[in-house]
């Protein structure tokens, strides 16, 4: 029969026990402005692509019909597309936003050498975003402002040369093109990961996934690199 102070040694929690409880415990990844920017985008973009399949693909746009207002819903949307940025960069709750927008511009050896590798060398330790999301956020900021600037040329073609609006619609399909791709692409890496897909749902990651995976971002967060494994091992 167990006695009482046998009980009690069983139920003692150990070392291991704790080092699991700070691993599983949650790290804040990105804060409510964040994830509320994010989503406004996301969904506009969204929006912008659906509405440009129905207006330039036949087949969409004979099934979806009504192709004025689908017209109408894709120009307001294209212009509203820099919004929710420049409010979250604007808003004094915006800090965290905008010391990752530093963050996605700035490169660091490892990151090239993590590009290079493919993501296969592990003796890198990389910051808080990787190079592949460094030129994702790149190009989408370039996709605003080309979708942008070649839309508004090609809604308002009374006010541009005939050269200006065939440049601008060429441009205007290409980057649609490349931004189809890129989407399917993010959105297929992100649901390969759930940890990290839950730092944009629900603002946090597990510490272990930040010490694995950013290694020099959890450095930066806890002040401490004892016990920081390489990132992607």
């Amino acid at each position: 029969m167990t006695t009482s102070r046998q009980a009690d040694v069983e139920r003692a929690p150990t070392s291991a026990d704790a080092t699991t409880d700070v691993l599983d415990a949650p790290v804040v990844r990105f804060d409510r402005v964040e994830r509320v920017v994010h989503w406004c985008n996301a969904t506009l973009f969204g929006v912008l692509m659906l509405t440009g399949a129905a207006l330039y693909a036949g087949p969409i746009s004979t099934l979806v019909g009504r192709r004025e207002l689908v017209r109408t819903i894709h120009v307001y949307s294209g212009l509203a597309l820099p919004v929710p940025l420049l409010v979250g960069l604007c808003l004094r709750a915006g800090r965290q936003l905008r010391a990752d927008v530093r963050a996605l511009s700035r490169w660091i050896p490892d990151d090239s050498r993590w590009l290079f590798s493919w993501g296969r060398d592990t003796r890198v330790r990389l910051g808080k975003f990787n190079p592949g999301q460094k030129l994702n956020a790149t190009f989408v900021a370039a996709v605003i402002v080309v979708m942008l600037a070649t839309g508004s040329i090609m809604n308002w073609f009374n006010l541009f040369p005939t050269d200006y609006r065939t440049g601008a619609e060429f441009v205007h399909d290409w980057f649609a093109l490349g931004l189809w791709l890129v989407v399917i692409g993010h959105v297929w890496l992100a649901f390969s990961d759930p940890v990290a897909l839950h730092g944009m749902t629900g603002g946090s990651v597990t510490a272990s996934w930040a010490r694995r995976h950013r290694p020099r971002w959890y450095e930066e967060l806890t002040g401490s690199a004892e016990g920081v494994p390489r990132a992607d091992r």
